[in-house]
């Protein structure tokens, strides 16, 4: 019976979906490490800067995984995104995957109400609930599309309540509502698939740890906030 009630919570908040940035309104500084098989090999950090019913997040992603002191595979990217009246307008991103570009140029068209996106995996339109597949934004969680912040693709999803679990991190104690987060279309090739288990904290409105499986056990956890 409680799973079926925070179902029909979930559905209520996705019709509040546009508000996400008001509950952000006093975070300057989100801090995240990235894991792989249990060790720090960089990080994802979030910087806010809020006014005049506008928002604008910049992230900076780095980390990299050695075999043998070779490196094997690589991730430096710079995004910034940009809302207003908690609207997405803009998302532009760079980034060098093993040395190789990819990029993002998204704008919000006030004419079609959709997402005009120029990206090197996509180019064309978009719904405008869709959500920047980015780990500050609860909103991940609400939607059915995420949009690659990498390469500009769209990706179907399905997001389904796990239960209610108490975890540590860094020394701190939170309840949290654990989720998964997996594509819709189960046909994809597995290095295609979405498959996410997410840890999301109600009482903040964070997303305090992310964990996959490719090449590995990786993880996104929350170290700091401001």
């Amino acid at each position: 019976m409680n799973k079926y009630i925070y179902i029909l919570l979930l559905i209520i908040f996705a019709f509040q979906a546009h508000s996400h940035t008001e509950h952000l309104k006093g975070i300057k500084k989100i801090e995240m490490e990235v894991l792989r098989n249990g060790e720090v090999i960089g990080y994802s950090n979030y910087f806010f800067d809020h006014g005049n019913d506008k928002m604008t997040v910049k992230n900076y992603t780095k980390f990299k995984v050695e075999l043998f002191g070779v490196s094997v595979f690589s991730v430096s990217s710079e995004t910034i995104e940009g809302y207003e009246n908690n609207e997405l307008i803009y998302f532009k991103s760079n980034t060098f995957q093993n040395d190789k570009e990819k990029y993002v140029n998204l704008n919000y068209n006030l004419s079609s109400k959709k997402l005009i996106i120029d990206g090197s995996s996509y180019k064309g339109d978009a719904s405008a609930d869709c959500v920047i597949g980015s780990w500050w934004n609860h909103k991940i969680l609400k939607t059915n599309c995420q949009i690659s912040p990498l390469s500009g693709s769209i990706k179907d999803q399905v997001v389904t309540f796990i239960g209610k679990e108490n975890i540590t991190l860094y020394g701190k104690n939170y309840s949290v509502d654990h989720f998964k987060l997996k594509s819709k279309d189960e046909s994809l090739p597995n290095d295609k698939k979405l498959d996410f288990d997410i840890w999301f904290n109600s009482e903040n409105h964070l997303i305090l740890r992310v964990a996959y499986l490719k090449m590995g056990k990786w993880e996104y956890r929350l170290k700091n906030f401001e």
